[in-house]
Order: structure tokens, then C-alpha cells, then sequence
């Protein structure tokens, strides 16, 4: 398999981390989402991927973009270890909490539209970090008050084992750190965070561990 990935993408990241606990073999082709205008525009990528975003997988002369199809593409096709529970209403859970990540907070705050914040709107760059911060801290607030004093948050948010609300949490964790982001009335998220970070899997996938990585 390969996967086209930025080292600071935190759709790429929950990808790796996924990769990764399941063992499966991959080679990363970094696609740099600001040189040159941004690789991801090209036309050799966007034949691969018509909407010029990363990550992108290809399985053999197959691919697919958007980093939670991919995620239950790899769910289906290597199903241990499982990132999904087991019964139906952990499976929703599991999957709402991700999604409150990729779809709620994630578009609001993705590079394209900081991009045209600034260059087409002339927004200044404290707005801009304004406006991320909100963004990412009241998404992240609505995850602490699903994780705390339920009974199915365990050592990661749902049970002894990671799941796709994990690959989604920590990269946007990451992102919110980088952002300065207040964390402080989260201690849910940063438990999870830090079991996380003890595993190999979510570690070689870090942004600071990818072949394309800049300080």
C-alpha cells in the first residue's frame, strides 16, 4: 500500500496510527501541502484524488481519499486488531465521537480555509488563531462531556483498546497544543491522550517520526 500523507495532517495522522495497529505494510509518499502552491494541486495528484486533499490510499491500482473511508476500508479488509466495538450501540459511540472530530471541528479549521481566511478575506493572523481556537475548543469540550462519567470510557475512549475515536482525538489533541489551545478543563482528553502516546503504533505515527517531517 501507499499512502500520500503531510507529516502535519491530522487526517494523514489518524491514517498512520491505524496502519500501524494493524501491522499492515506501507510506504509514505509525502505530498507537501505548501510548496509550490501546494503539491496536493498538482494534476499527477489530482488525478489520484479529485480533491486535492491528503491522506490518499492506494491498494495496487486502487485508491480512495478521505481519511474515514479509508479508516473503514482498513477496518474491513484487516479487521484485527478491531477499532470498532463489537455491539451496535458501541460502534455508534465509537463513531460519534470521531466524527464530532472529522466533521465538526476538522473542516472549520483545515488548511484551505485558513488559507482563504487570510489570503482572500485578509484576515488578520491573530483572527485566524482566534478562530481556530474556538473552533477546536468547543469541539473538544462537547468530547469531554461524552467521555466523562460514561460508563464505557475506559484507559481510551471506549474501553481497554483504541479505537477510531482515539485515531481521531489525537492528532486534533495535537493541533489544539500546537494552536495553544486551552486543554485545562479537558482531563478526559488528556488521560487518553497520554495512553496514546505510550503505544508504538500512535508514536512512529507522529507527526515528528515522518520522512517528511520540518521543525
Amino acid at each position: 500500500m501507499k499512502l500520500y500523507s503531510y507529516f502535519r495532517s491530522s487526517a494523514a495522522y489518524r491514517v498512520r496510527i491505524a496502519l500501524n495497529l494493524k501491522g499492515v505494510a506501507y510506504e509514505t509518499v509525502p505530498v507537501h501541502l505548501l510548496k509550490g502552491g501546494g503539491q496536493q494541486l498538482s494534476e499527477n495528484y489530482l488525478q489520484l484524488n479529485p480533491n486535492g486533499l491528503v491522506p490518499t490510499l492506494s491498494d495496487g491500482d486502487w485508491s480512495v481519499g478521505q481519511s474515514m473511508a479509508i479508516l473503514e476500508y482498513l477496518e474491513e479488509t484487516h479487521p484485527e486488531p478491531a477499532l470498532l466495538p463489537a455491539d451496535a450501540k458501541g460502534r455508534a459511540r465509537v463513531r460519534a465521537i470521531a466524527q464530532t472530530i472529522a466533521c465538526d471541528i476538522h473542516p472549520l479549521d483545515n488548511l484551505r480555509v485558513l488559507r482563504y481566511l487570510k489570503h482572500q478575506l485578509n484576515i488578520s493572523e491573530d483572527d485566524i488563531n482566534t478562530w481556530y481556537r474556538h473552533w477546536v475548543e468547543l469541539g473538544l469540550t462537547a468530547i469531554e462531556a461524552m467521555l466523562a462519567g460514561h460508563p464505557d470510557t475506559g484507559r481510551y475512549c471506549h474501553g481497554s483498546q483504541p479505537t477510531l475515536a482515539d485515531l481521531c482525538l489525537v492528532p486534533q489533541v495535537a493541533n489544539a497544543r500546537r494552536y495553544h489551545c486551552s486543554l485545562d478543563a479537558m482531563p478526559n482528553i488528556v488521560r487518553i491522550d497520554a495512553a496514546c502516546a505510550e503505544l508504538a503504533a500512535f508514536q512512529q505515527a507522529a507527526p515528528a517520526s515522518q520522512p517528511d517531517y520540518e521543525a
